[in-house]
C-alpha cells in the first residue's frame, strides 16, 4: 500500500501529469459512452454472413464459463498490478481507448451478421454498455481477444505476461468453438490490438508528460 500511495503521489505532484490522468479518464468515459450508443446503432443495420471454413468443420460448444473467466480475471489482475505503476496504467488506458475507436471504425465499415449456428456471448458488461439489450452483431473485430492480447503487451511482468497469453490464447479459441465469431474476427482483433499498443506506446515514448519525471 505504500508503494501504491508512493507512486501516486508523486505522478500527482506534477501538473502535466495530473492533466495528463483527468483528460485520459475523461476521454475513457467518453469512448465507452459513445461505443454503447453505436452497439445499439450497429445492432439495427444488415450485415454481410461469412463463409468460414474453420466453423463448418464443428458445431458450437458452449464456452461462456471459461471464456469470461479467463478474460475478466485478466482484466482484474491488470487494474490491481498496472495501478502501482502509473504510466503503465496510463499506457494501457489510452491504448484501450484507440482500440475501441478501431473496433468502431471496423465494425461499421464491416457490418457482419453473427455465424449460423452461434452461441451468444452472455457478457453481463456488454449488455449494461448495450443499455439492456441483447448485443449479438458486435463481431468485426474481436473485442474480448484483443483486449486480453492488449494487457499481455501492456504488463512488464514476466508471470502475469504468461496468463495473460494464455487468456487470449483462451479467450480466441473460445469465440471461435462458440461460433460467436468468425476466425477472421479473432485474427484481426489481435492486429489491431499490437497497431493500438505500438501507436500509443511510441507517442508517449515521445510525448507523454511522465517522461519529465525521468
Amino acid at each position: 500500500m505504500t508503494k501504491f500511495i508512493s507512486a501516486w503521489k508523486q505522478y500527482f505532484s506534477y501538473r502535466y501529469t495530473k492533466a495528463e490522468f483527468i483528460f485520459t479518464v475523461i476521454f475513457l468515459i467518453l469512448t465507452l459512452s459513445t461505443f454503447s450508443r453505436f452497439l445499439l446503432f450497429n445492432e439495427s443495420r444488415q450485415g454481410a454472413v461469412i463463409d468460414d471454413p474453420v466453423l463448418n468443420y464443428f458445431q458450437a460448444i458452449d464456452l461462456n464459463g471459461l471464456l469470461f473467466f479467463a478474460i475478466y480475471s485478466s482484466l482484474l489482475i491488470a487494474l490491481i498490478s498496472f495501478s502501482f505503476d502509473p504510466d503503465t496504467l496510463l499506457t494501457g488506458l489510452q491504448a484501450y481507448i484507440l482500440l475501441v475507436l478501431f473496433r468502431m471504425s471496423a465494425m461499421y465499415l464491416i457490418p457482419l451478421e453473427p455465424p449460423f449456428g452461434c452461441i451468444d456471448l452472455q457478457d453481463p458488461v456488454v449488455f449494461v454498455l448495450g443499455t439492456g439489450k441483447k448485443i449479438v452483431k458486435d463481431l468485426f473485430f474481436s473485442g474480448h481477444t484483443s483486449t486480453a492480447f492488449l494487457l499481455f503487451q501492456t504488463t512488464n511482468n514476466k508471470y502475469l505476461k504468461i496468463y495473460f497469453l494464455l487468456a487470449t490464447v483462451i479467450v480466441g479459441a473460445s469465440v471461435i468453438l462458440q461460433k460467436a465469431h468468425y476466425t477472421i474476427d479473432v485474427y484481426a482483433g489481435l492486429i489491431f490490438s499490437f497497431a493500438s499498443f505500438q501507436i500509443v506506446k511510441k507517442l508517449r515514448t515521445k510525448y507523454a508528460p511522465s517522461n519529465k519525471l525521468k
